[in-house]
C-alpha cells in the first residue's frame, strides 16, 4: 500500500490561516489574552533546558561558519536572557488593555454618535536576524494586541525559533488563542513570498542590517516599520559633569556593543578635550575598545585615524569614532547629518544647552545626562517591543502595544441621513464632547 504524503501548506494557506485566527483573536477578552499570555509563559519556563539546547547547537553552527561577533552575541539566548524574556510576557499581560479604548467620543447631532475606537491591525510580518528572545517579545505582544503574526527568523537561529515557536503552539491550545495565529516561516525564500501577501499582511517589521531593511522596503507594497540604522552619538559638552561622562560613555559603547541603541560616535567640546579625552581613552580601552579619531583627538590621545566613513558607519563592535567639535551647534550639525535618528545624548549641567540639544536633534529618543542604552520597549515601561522605528510618522522610537493598534470610526444614527445638514436651510451639527 502506498501512503501519500501529505502537502505541506503553501505560504498563502498560512497567511489566510493567521488571518482567521486573527480575527478571533481580536475579538478575545481582555482576560482570555491575557490568560494566554500567562500559560505561555509557564510552558517557556518549563521547556527552558530544552529550548537552551536548541540554541547552543545554533550557536555551534554559527561558529563553525565564522558569523560576525555581534551576530553571535545577538543569537545568544541563555538562561538570564530567556528568563528576561519571560518576565516581558508577564509584563505586557500587566499593560492596559489597548483594544476597544474610546479615543473620541462626541455628539454629531442628538442621536448621532460618533466614537473611534481602537482595533488590532490584522496580520503582522515580522522579519528578524538572531535575536530569537525577539519571537517571544512579538508574540507576546501581537497576542495582547489582537493581531496575527507571521515570524521569519534568520536561519542562524532557526533550530531556537522552532523550539520556541513549537512550545508557544503547545501551550496555546489549551488557550482561546487559536495557534494558528502565530506562525513560523524557515526558508529564505519564503521572505519574497511574504513580502508579496499585501492581500492578507497589514504590516511588515524587518529587524536587521542596512542593506536587509533597504531590501525589504524596496520590495513590498506592504507598509514597512522599522529602522535601517543604529548610528547613535554622545556629545559631551564643555558644563559635562566628567564623572558623568565617562560613565555614561563607557555604559553607551560596552554595556553591549551589539545593540543597535550602543553609541558609535562621540563628540566632544574643545574646551573638556584636553583633561576629558586621556580620561575616556583610558576606561574604554580597558574595555578593549578600538578607538578612531579625528585629527584633533588624535594629537591628545592615540587612536587610529578617522576616516569620512567612520561617521557613517554602525560597528555593532567594541569600536569608536570621536570627534572633538566647538559647541553644540557643530554637535547638533554633525549628527543630523550622519545620525540614523535612532538615540543620540548629551552629557552637561547646563539646562540651556542640554533643550537646544533636545529639540533640534532629529531621533526618535534624545537623551540628557543618561546612557542611550536606554532606548527600549522593555526599559520604557512597554514590556516589550517589536522593534525600534526611526521614521518620522508614529510609532517612533520603541514599538509597543501602541505601535500595533490602529482605529475605526463607528457612528451610531436614529434614522438620519445627510441631506438633513445640507441644502437652503441646513440643520446644524452640535459636535458636542462627551
Amino acid at each position: 500500500m502506498v501512503v501519500s504524503e501529505i502537502a505541506s501548506p503553501s505560504l498563502i494557506e498560512i497567511a489566510q490561516q493567521t488571518r482567521i485566527a486573527a480575527g478571533k483573536l481580536a475579538i478575545l477578552s481582555t482576560a482570555a489574552r491575557n490568560y494566554a499570555l500567562e500559560t505561555v509563559a509557564q510552558a517557556l519556563e518549563l521547556a527552558m533546558p530544552d529550548i537552551i539546547a536548541a540554541n547552543e547547537a545554533d550557536l555551534k553552527t554559527a561558529a563553525e561558519n565564522n558569523i560576525a561577533p555581534a551576530l553571535y552575541s545577538r543569537l545568544k539566548l541563555g538562561e538570564s536572557k530567556l528568563q528576561a524574556a519571560i518576565a516581558g510576557i508577564r509584563d505586557v499581560a500587566k499593560l492596559a488593555d489597548p483594544l476597544g479604548v474610546s479615543q473620541i467620543h462626541r455628539e454629531l447631532d442628538e442621536d448621532l454618535i460618533l466614537k473611534r475606537v481602537t482595533c488590532p491591525l490584522g496580520v503582522l510580518g515580522i522579519i528578524f536576524e538572531a535575536r530569537p528572545e525577539a519571537l517571544i517579545q512579538i508574540t507576546s505582544l501581537a497576542i495582547k494586541s489582537g493581531n496575527g503574526v507571521i515570524l521569519k527568523g534568520g536561519r542562524e537561529a532557526i533550530n531556537s525559533c522552532q523550539a520556541l515557536t513549537k512550545v508557544i503552539h503547545q501551550a496555546l491550545v489549551s488557550t482561546e488563542v487559536a495557534p494558528g495565529a502565530v506562525q513560523l516561516l524557515t526558508t529564505r525564500e519564503e521572505i519574497k513570498q511574504l513580502l508579496e501577501l499585501d492581500q492578507y499582511v497589514d504590516l511588515i517589521i524587518p529587524r536587521g542590517s542596512n542593506s536587509f531593511v533597504r531590501y525589504v522596503q524596496d520590495n513590498t507594497r506592504i507598509p514597512v516599520l522599522g529602522h535601517a540604522d543604529g548610528i547613535c552619538h554622545l556629545y559631551l559638552d564643555k558644563a559635562a559633569d566628567l564623572n558623568k561622562a565617562v560613565k555614561i560613555t563607557v555604559d553607551a559603547k560596552t554595556h553591549y556593543p551589539a545593540a543597535c541603541n550602543a553609541i558609535e560616535t562621540l563628540l566632544v567640546h574643545q574646551d573638556i578635550a584636553p583633561e576629558f579625552l586621556p580620561q575616556i581613552a583610558e576606561a574604554l580601552t580597558s574595555e578593549g575598545v578600538s578607538l578612531r579619531g579625528d585629527e584633533a583627538t588624535r594629537k591628545i590621545i592615540d587612536a587610529t585615524p578617522a576616516k569620512e566613513h567612520d561617521w557613517q558607519t554602525e560597528y555593532s563592535d567594541l569600536i569608536l569614532a570621536i570627534k572633538i567639535v566647538d559647541g553644540v551647534d557643530t554637535a547638533i550639525a554633525h549628527i543630523n547629518q550622519y545620525g540614523s535618528k535612532h538615540t543620540d545624548a548629551i552629557v552637561t549641567e547646563d539646562s540651556a544647552i542640554a533643550d537646544k540639544f533636545q529639540n533640534r536633534v532629529d531621533a526618535a529618543g534624545v537623551y540628557h545626562n543618561c546612557s542611550t542604552r536606554f532606548a527600549d520597549g522593555f526599559r520604557y515601561g512597554f514590556g516589550a517591543e517589536v522593534g525600534i522605528s526611526t521614521q518620522q510618522m508614529p510609532p517612533r522610537g520603541p514599538v509597543g502595544l501602541e505601535g500595533l493598534v490602529t482605529y475605526k470610526y463607528k457612528v451610531t444614527g436614529n434614522g438620519h441621513i445627510a441631506a438633513t445638514y445640507t441644502g437652503e436651510n441646513p440643520k446644524p451639527f452640535t459636535h458636542r464632547d462627551y
